[in-house]
């Protein structure tokens, strides 16, 4: 087995650091590993959202391997299933989750010609644990039904994912159609997906965007006036 070594960028330099057990057994697609070690964690008491942690360093060592042509994209597809059967084995530690203040709207949907939903889901399981009322528009999203959703529910946040970097143009073509709409002012827009940074951000016209779930959900809540 070889360990897989996650880079990331913190203090002006690159760094390394090595995967913990539960992120290189999705690595390595172990799924007996895996689900023993998900249901370890659940026994100890350990917070979900950790244990999400864990599972998405894998998946974006999953996402490099595959970038670097060493995965192929049958292995891609089965980790994103293995992940969304944590996601399944996860949801009873959130308790019984209901839609929020229907005045506390939040609307979220994968960006046209992207169909991926992992991170998307995680953070609408996150929003509705907040008391959020989330309308999921999918995956393959176009502008236009972005801004109907607007128009329906006077939502003053829309959330757009995007892991595709050749889909940033759409992403900007959304928040143009919401300006056309009128729309702009009252509404703020979040970005989300692993392709994102400020650059992006500027490019297409977003007020904030998050690389972690926790983050857009920190956003969203200052956007409402949460605490």
């Amino acid at each position: 087995m070889q360990y897989y070594y996650l880079q990331f960028y913190t203090g002006g330099k690159f760094k390394m650091k090595m995967l913990k057990a539960l992120s290189q057994a999705i690595v390595d697609l172990d799924e007996d590993k895996i689900h023993k070690l998900v249901k370890e964690k659940i026994e100890a008491g350990n917070d979900p959202v950790s244990i999400i942690k864990e599972c998405k360093d894998g998946m974006r060592a999953v996402g490099d391997l595959f970038n670097e042509k060493k995965y192929l994209l049958s292995e891609l597809i089965m980790s994103g299933e293995i992940f969304k059967d944590i996601m399944y084995d996860l949801e009873p530690l959130f308790g019984n989750v209901e839609q929020g203040d229907k005045g506390d709207v939040i609307i979220i949907g994968t960006v046209k010609d992207d169909i991926h939903d992992i991170g998307k889901d995680i953070v609408i399981t996150l929003l509705k644990v907040e008391g959020f009322t989330v309308v999921d528009l999918g995956v393959d999203v176009s502008a236009e039904k972005f801004v109907e959703a607007v128009k329906e529910t006077g939502a003053k946040i829309v959330a757009i994912s995007c892991l595709l970097s050749n889909t940033f143009f759409n992403m900007k073509g959304v928040i143009t159609k919401i300006t056309e709409a009128g729309l702009r002012e009252k509404v703020k827009i979040v970005i989300g997906g692993a392709a994102c940074n400020d650059e992006v951000c500027k490019y297409v016209g977003a007020d904030y965007y998050a690389l972690e779930a926790t983050l857009g959900i920190d956003y969203m809540k200052k956007i409402y006036e949460r605490s």
